[in-house]
């Protein structure tokens, strides 16, 4: 009976924006919470994330160069969460049936993860290639 009271409960809270800050940040901390248990590619993300803070941290690329490096990770990150949330409205909205329109949505959003993705390289390139040269040159 707890149970059911509690889903009810969840489900009418679910529907209002919250008033309290603190509830809110809790909410926002559950999504990124769910995303980074349930979907294989936020994690892959953040393994290369970490890797190449690391990378930077260890060819000691400048502070601008930094923030270069973190704006272009979140992007990634930020834009797999926002996909995640697509896939699970549309996945809501026509449950295990076939949409053109779904599929649209669903690849769109994913395509716009993979451009963030592609950019992210590119960034990478940007910066640790220069660096790495140098260290090369320099032996």
């Amino acid at each position: 009976m707890d149970k059911k009271i509690n889903s009810l409960k969840n489900r009418i809270e679910s529907y209002k924006t919250s008033s309290n800050v603190l509830k809110s940040f809790k909410y926002a901390f559950s999504g990124i919470s769910y995303v980074l248990k349930t979907s294989r590619n936020f994690k892959i993300q953040l393994i290369f994330a970490v890797t190449s803070l690391m990378i930077g941290f260890l060819l000691q690329i400048s502070q601008s160069n930094y923030v270069i490096l973190i704006a272009t990770i979140m992007s990634v990150l930020i834009l797999e969460i926002l996909n995640t949330s697509i896939e699970s409205i549309v996945d809501l909205v026509v449950k295990k049936e076939f949409s053109s329109l779904a599929k649209i949505s669903k690849d769109t959003s994913a395509g716009a993860v993979l451009l963030a993705s592609i950019n992210s390289v590119i960034i990478a390139v940007y910066i640790f290639v220069p660096k790495i040269k140098f260290l090369f040159e320099s032996i």
